[in-house]
């Protein structure tokens, strides 16, 4: 796990002196430090510049990089993991490849050299990377399938670069890095901002799956791997599905417990992450875990944890917080993400890997089967609404939506007024929009009156939303509910948890891996029908019952909560002050951007409980930290 960053000028230019260029990349990979404190590594060949910074995982003496091959036709700056490292060093051998180390990374420069870009097919991990054959004078870079690891790539006055985080452009003179009011709309509609689009102009994210080719000045990407379709029902039994995915489970476990550090597992107390304790506990002698919980009873599920822990003797880790004290570190964390994302459990994630790091330099992690085995309400909730839809329209509107007025507002994890008015307004859109509708903190209709002057036409949802549009509809999967899925993964999961993860464990140097997105795992559960996911009103219906005499009964039988976070309490008190300040009047007027009275609005409703804004409010503060933090240039 490491960071990367780089530079190719164009080759029909002379490029500036070596020591400018060499200036640059270091103070470039040096805003990546946090990603890999471990060693730098900087290389000019030719018009090309290739940086990187080390975490030290495998082949900790000689996995320094940029990596050369060992008859210097291409060198490779690499973040992440080819956790198949050993099988393809042994295939890549017997074709004559010559290695020179025991690094994972080398494998990448066998892989082009013999196989050209078709050669991504045989990578299994997380990664993210860019390769320069000094033959060819070709940059070829590539995103692992599920974009685990990040890619920020631009293209301004004919100079190419990229890099592991936005901030190393910052540091780029030839980078202009200028804000626009579209990007700033797209994220308050999603809380984040979707690939491949950023929150700057001209700035994109490499999409999952693809790879970039940047030749004589020309830009292409391609993909090389999609999630496949669902297929027919299977002709093996549910026994025999349940034990196969048993099996692929523990092969993709097995694969990420190879490293040359100390290793340990992320621990909820949740089916995804006592799942993979579970498995690494059978592998593994006495695996260390990390959870932490809240000193407040109504926050606080360490105690699932603690139980897991216990039934499978793990060294445990577990540090008891304040919940409303973790309030005040939310401006710090905000200010050291490069790209808003109004995701609130960045706070425990971040606490969690910093307890973690202390003892561990590698932590396997749950992410994945939200998205894959239909674990969220929502899915159940996307039939739920089809059949309300159907229902004729005096029940809707004369009996049902009055009756939803009557429930109360809550400030609790909670809030049943919110829940209905929430499922209603998803359930009368379309198809494609239905589940962002319930995702989003502001519609396009609640951004109405928000912005002093809106960019034209994006206030459209067809327009809005976009990005979600494009993914709903381009998976050809006859089921609706796959195409829900699909979208989850490459959109939801792509820039709102793995993002959350990746940035909140290398703040610390902390290296996370995720078994549940393992390619053969995820093939696998991709090509079931829906009902082996999702049975009825029953989530992850197939992966619980793999895993049903590995797990406490009490553990198969909570539900989906993730992270409990006091949002609502929190606007009210610990970060009263910077939403006083930074949604107030006078800041709001001197900023320009959005309109004072319609965020006043908002503040006072759900100061007084007349309203629950908390999404809304959240998301508007999350991102008046983030600009104070950059200053961007805001440009129409």
């Amino acid at each position: 796990m490491c960071g990367i960053a780089g530079f190719v000028w164009p080759l029909a230019e002379t490029p500036p002196p070596e020591s400018e260029r060499l200036g640059w990349l270091a103070a470039a990979t040096g805003t990546l430090s946090h990603r890999g404190p471990d060693g730098e590594g900087l290389l000019l060949e030719g018009h090309c510049a290739l940086g990187h910074r080390r975490l030290s995982i495998i082949d900790l003496a000689a996995g320094s990089q940029p990596m050369e091959d060992a008859d210097g036709r291409a060198v490779v700056t690499f973040n992440g993991e080819i956790y198949n490292y050993r099988e393809l060093k042994a295939r890549y051998a017997a074709r004559g490849f010559r290695f020179r180390t025991h690094s994972d990374t080398e494998v990448i420069l066998a892989a082009w050299l013999l196989d050209g870009p078709s050669g991504l097919d045989a990578l299994e991990g997380m990664f993210a990377f860019a390769l320069w054959d000094k033959a060819s004078r070709t940059l070829f870079a590539a995103r692992d399938r599920f974009g685990k690891k990040p890619f920020y790539y631009t293209v301004q006055g004919g100079v190419l670069a990229f890099a592991s985080e936005l901030s190393a452009f910052e540091k780029l003179p030839f980078v202009r890095l200028e804000t626009p009011l579209a990007a700033l709309m797209r994220f308050v509609a999603y809380e984040y901002v979707p690939t491949p689009e950023t929150i700057y102009k001209d700035v994109y994210k490499l999409r999952p799956g693809h790879s970039l080719l940047w030749r004589d000045g020309k830009l292409s990407t391609a993909s090389y791997w999609d999630m496949p379709l669902p297929g027919p029902a299977p002709k093996a039994s549910e026994e025999d599905l349940c034990a196969e995915l048993r099996l692929l489970l523990a092969q993709a476990v097995k694969r990420r417990l190879v490293a040359d550090v100390p290793l340990g597992v992320f621990l909820s107390g949740g089916i995804d992450s006592s799942t993979v304790a579970a498995l690494t506990a059978g592998m593994v002698s006495r695996i260390k875990t990390f959870s932490i919980g809240f000193s407040e009873a109504s926050y606080d599920e360490s105690r699932y944890a603690r139980l897991v822990a216990g039934r499978f003797a793990t060294d445990h880790h577990e540090r008891i917080l304040s919940a409303d004290a973790c309030g005040a570190l939310l401006p710090e964390i905000v200010a050291r993400f490069d790209e808003p994302m109004a995701d609130p459990s960045i706070v425990p994630t971040y606490l969690l890997s910093q307890v973690t790091r202390e003892n561990v330099t590698v932590a396997l992690g749950g992410d994945g089967p939200d998205e894959l085995f239909y674990g969220y309400e929502y899915f159940p909730a996307f039939n739920l609404a089809a059949a309300y839809d159907r229902l004729p329209a005096f029940a809707r509107k004369r009996v049902i939506e009055p009756l939803t007025k009557l429930l109360p507002h809550s400030a609790g994890y909670v809030n049943p007024r919110f829940v209905a008015d929430t499922f209603l307004a998803g359930a009368t859109a379309p198809q494609w929009l239905r589940v962002q509708t319930w995702l989003s903190a502001f519609t396009a209709e609640a951004q109405a009156h928000l912005w002093r002057e809106p960019v034209p036409g994006l206030l459209e949802p067809a327009n809005l939303f976009a990005p979600t549009r494009e993914l709903f509809e381009g998976y050809p999967a006859a089921d609706p509910l796959a195409r829900v899925g699909y979208v989850f993964a490459r959109q939801y999961m792509l820039d709102y948890i793995l993002v959350k993860v990746d940035r909140c464990s290398m703040m610390h140097s902390l290296e996370a891996r995720a078994p549940f997105l393992d390619r053969d795992v995820a093939e696998f559960v991709c090509r079931l029908p829906a009902r082996y996911k999702l049975r009825g009103t029953k989530r992850k219906y197939i992966l619980k019952k793999a895993v049903a005499d590995l797990l406490p009964k009490e553990i198969l039988g909570r539900g989906k909560r993730g992270f409990l976070i006091p949002v609502a309490s929190w606007l009210r008190g610990q970060l009263r002050p910077q939403v006083d300040m930074l949604l107030g009047e006078k800041h709001l007027r001197e900023q320009g951007i959005f309109d004072p009275k319609e965020v006043g609005r908002l503040v006072a409703d759900h100061a007084s409980g007349a309203a629950d804004h908390r999404k809304k409010l959240w998301t508007l503060l999350v991102l008046q930290l983030w600009l104070e933090g950059r200053k961007p240039s805001i440009i129409p």
